[in-house]
């Protein structure tokens, strides 16, 4: 991101960013629904989010842990997805990345307004 954007540019495109590795996650536990043993993952999405705002300035490459849930209910064969979970998980990061992306653009437009404002003015 740069640095014209400022903090919040940043903030918001960490967030999508987690967002997007969420909903990888969310789609391989659905692939794996039928998978004997399969545990169900997720990533630590509050965790994440609170290291970003701790140090904004954090390198968004930074590996983010991806783990089992654990702690739920095991079918007979060892596979403990809940599909309807899933479900809600997929939709609910859908909707949180289409705001964060509404919110991203809105910043992007407000700069893009200011120069060309600048521009109508210098001349």
């Amino acid at each position: 991101m740069t640095p014209m954007l400022g903090p919040q540019a940043h903030l918001l495109a960490r967030y999508m960013d987690l967002l997007s590795l969420r909903q990888r996650v969310t789609a391989g536990n659905v692939a794996n629904a039928d998978t004997p043993g399969y545990l169900t993952r997720d990533i630590d999405f509050g965790g994440e989010l609170a290291r970003a705002l701790d140090d904004p300035q954090a390198d968004p490459a930074a590996p983010v842990s991806i783990r089992a849930l654990g702690g739920r209910d095991v079918k007979n064969d060892g596979n403990d997805v809940s599909l309807d979970r899933e479900m809600q998980v997929l939709a609910d990061t859908a909707i949180r990345f289409e705001l964060a992306a509404m919110l991203l653009k809105g910043n992007i437009g407000s700069i893009r307004s200011a120069i060309h404002e600048g521009r109508g003015s210098g001349g």
